[in-house]
């Protein structure tokens, strides 16, 4: 059999001509946490799949984005709001959408081939048409001759073939990405993202419609006709970027180059609350980006010296640090919520706060480091406060877990409090006592 075996029509694409494929609105979705707590981790959240675009999610993490796509899917129910599919109810998986996964989730003990047929068999489709269909798809994801192969014996890109094969076999309607370029390497991810697109152009499977979630914004460009990007806690969509550029992209192109640095300035704004309750004020003015002091000094050289001077392109800089754009948003976040450098348009650029910084010894910089945390960091300047209160000075962790858990998971209040330990040490604000979980100011003081 050939590549046109993914050609017949698919059932499920065929019960109605809506330009709709998925259709999401006002939709929630809460988790209770470890400790019994309920967090919110989608909310109000109104989104459309058209028929033949490809859109790409991006945000960053903990913000939700694999957990919408879940819901999509029918792997997950929502809490609240409409999910329809080809303007249908959606109330578990559907057959006309499939999706292909970050981890590669094959079966360690079967070969390629059965790998691939595994959904068909579920379907019950008969031993030799599901045969007949997997070795088209696996012809068609370019992976003909390893048929009879394990996974262990597949590199990483080759393993994500076949996880894109399994899904392509069910001749879906929609195609939902999530991460799944992620886990490779650069000139690997590349390649299969280029292939992928390359059977969206070529029309070879029934695909009408791809969602793609990711972390990398140059993909997203790439590949998308529109970019949502989701803020966090709860997510939601914050900003639509539609992408008129012909498919074939370079990213030389200066239109290529204006995009990413539109979408950077869009990741790196500070989102408008609309909540503005006290509960809402106190949960924003108390998070942290979960940056390392090492992260931070290592940013700010590297952003102070040649070639940059002090100002950069975002998209270079995080090219030049070698880190992912996930990676380097909490830096970029805690280095503006110190005062240390400030952002906009997409590029990075020192404060005159972040060049004295840059050019002090280390003894100022810990100083300085310090009151800019009294006065831009909620958390800190209360630790500092409470502790010059007390006449010992000095107090248990606990009070601050317990204000932190009022509107925080336990686990995100322990991160959130080890984030303002750690700043607070550097910055000569407090001490901490691992052993006995005791805050004190120090000894000077």
């Amino acid at each position: 059999m050939t590549q046109d075996t993914l050609l017949e029509a698919n059932p499920a694409a065929d019960l109605t001509k809506s330009k709709s494929l998925i259709h999401l609105k006002g939709v929630s979705k809460n988790f209770r946490t470890a400790d019994g707590s309920e967090r919110v981790v989608l909310e109000g959240v109104d989104f459309t799949l058209k028929d033949g675009e490809i859109v790409a999610l991006l945000g960053k993490s903990g913000s939700g984005k694999s957990t919408l796509l879940r819901i999509m899917a029918g792997l997950l129910p929502a809490d609240k709001g409409i999910v329809k599919y080809r303007d249908q109810q959606l109330f578990g998986p559907a057959r006309g959408i499939a999706m292909v996964f970050q981890s590669f989730a094959l079966f360690p003990w079967l070969t390629v081939q059965q790998n691939v047929e595994l959904g068909l068999e579920a379907q019950g489709v008969s031993k030799e048409a599901r045969a007949e269909q997997a070795e088209a798809a696996i012809e068609m994801i370019g992976l003909a001759g390893f048929e009879g192969a394990l996974p262990r014996e597949l590199s990483g890109g080759m393993k994500q073939r076949v996880g894109i094969a399994r899904a392509l076999v069910m001749k879906p309607d929609v195609l939902l990405m999530d991460e799944a370029f992620s886990a490779l390497d650069v000139l690997t991810g590349e390649t299969l993202r280029n292939d992928m697109l390359e059977l969206w152009e070529s029309k070879k499977t029934p695909m009408k419609g791809i969602l793609i979630v990711s972390h990398n914004i140059e993909e997203a460009v790439m590949m998308a006709d529109r970019i949502l990007i989701f803020s966090s806690d709860p997510g939601r969509v914050r900003a639509e970027i539609k992408v008129s550029l012909p498919r074939e992209r370079s990213e030389e192109m200066p239109e290529v180059r204006a995009l990413i640095d539109e979408v950077y300035t869009q990741m790196t704004a500070t989102p408008v609350e609309v909540d503005t309750t006290e509960t809402s004020a106190q949960n924003q003015a108390y998070r942290l980006p979960e940056a390392e002091i090492s992260q931070m000094e290592g940013l700010l050289e590297m952003l102070a010296d040649e070639p940059f001077n002090g100002r950069a392109d975002l998209p270079k800089l995080a090219e030049e640090a070698g880190l992912s754009d996930d990676d380097l948003f909490p830096v970029y976040e805690a280095l503006r919520l110190i005062g240390l450098v400030h952002i906009e348009h997409g590029d990075i650029h020192l404060t005159s706060l972040g060049q004295r910084y840059c050019q002090a010894d280390q003894a100022f910089r810990k100083h300085l480091f310090g009151q800019q945390l009294l006065q831009n960091v909620p958390l800190a300047a209360r630790i500092h406060h409470s502790l010059k209160m007390e006449k010992s000075g000095e107090i248990r962790k606990e009070p601050f877990l317990n204000l932190l858990e009022e509107f925080l998971s336990a686990e995100e209040a322990k991160q959130m409090l080890e984030v303002a330990v750690e700043w607070g040490r550097y910055g000569e604000m407090y001490e901490y006592n691992y052993h006995t979980g005791m805050l004190k100011l120090p000894d000077a003081e």
